[in-house]
């Protein structure tokens, strides 16, 4: 990492940022559209040059194109893979389990990190009614783990139980995924929000807090979260973005600022 910026960066940049380094050399990763596919580009351009990139209309090993196209259709993501496929080829390689890492998002999330993107309320009478899955729950039933980002700019979206359960995060807690089949040490790693990041207790497999944005404070975030939150023992500021990484983002990898 190089010297760390002392330039304004924006919420959207700070969580890039934080999304591209949970990403590792050499991981497989399903990203759509949006924050995930500036973060998994930010990856490969820093410290993850092997990282192999897979959209849902089926390019394998992506290497975007001089700037971020603006949907994962896009023929320049087709012209710049190794190889291009379609949705069943990618959604048979997520069910024999060769994808690493996942991106998801919705409207509720829960402390065993399972998400909600169907409804508001009760299914059969609901507030409101969402998209739906879309692939979200075969990513996060087959990638072999996943990262969630959503933003958290009001109570209602942490919440105890989520109204529905979409895309299966740890269920009911330990145990539950292998119980209901699933496999084995799959399941949500990290969640990144505009105001802190979260990870997964090993044994309990409850969302706990790692870190909180500069300008954040943890009863701030206390207040955004319907259950008992739990605090790492090491919690502390969630590290700033590197001038390298802000440069990246701004002048190669999304220039027009459409994602950021």
């Amino acid at each position: 990492m190089t010297t760390e910026t002392k330039q304004a960066f924006s919420l959207n940049e700070l969580m890039c940022v934080i999304a591209s380094r949970e990403l590792q050399n050499g991981d497989v990763v399903f990203a759509g559209y949006g924050l995930p596919l500036v973060a998994t580009y930010l990856a490969q351009c820093t410290h993850a040059a092997e990282l192999v990139f897979i959209t849902e209309t089926g390019n394998v090993r992506t290497t975007p194109p001089s700037s971020l196209p603006r949907s994962v259709d896009d023929l320049s993501l087709s012209a710049n893979s190794d190889m291009a496929t379609g949705l069943p080829e990618v959604t048979a390689m997520l069910a024999r389990g060769e994808i690493k890492v996942g991106f998801l998002g919705g409207a509720q999330v829960d402390r065993f990190g399972n998400l909600n993107s169907t409804v508001i309320g009760s299914y059969q009478n609901p507030k409101v009614r969402l998209m739906g899955s879309g692939g979200a729950n075969d990513i996060a039933t087959f990638a072999q783990r996943t990262i969630l980002i959503l933003n958290q700019e009001r109570p209602g979206r942490f919440v105890d139980r989520v109204d529905y359960i979409t895309s299966p995060g740890y269920l009911t807690g330990p145990g539950a995924r292998e119980k209901a089949g699933f496999t084995e040490n799959s399941g949500p790693s990290s969640v990144v929000t505009n105001k802190g990041v979260y990870h997964f207790d090993d044994d309990s497999k409850e969302m706990y807090l790692a870190s909180y944005h500069p300008g954040v404070t943890i009863d701030e975030i206390k207040e955004l979260v319907s259950w008992d939150l739990k605090i790492a023992v090491d919690v502390h500021e969630t590290p700033i973005p590197t001038i390298e990484e802000i440069d990246l983002l701004r002048n190669k990898i999304d220039p027009n600022r459409f994602y950021i």
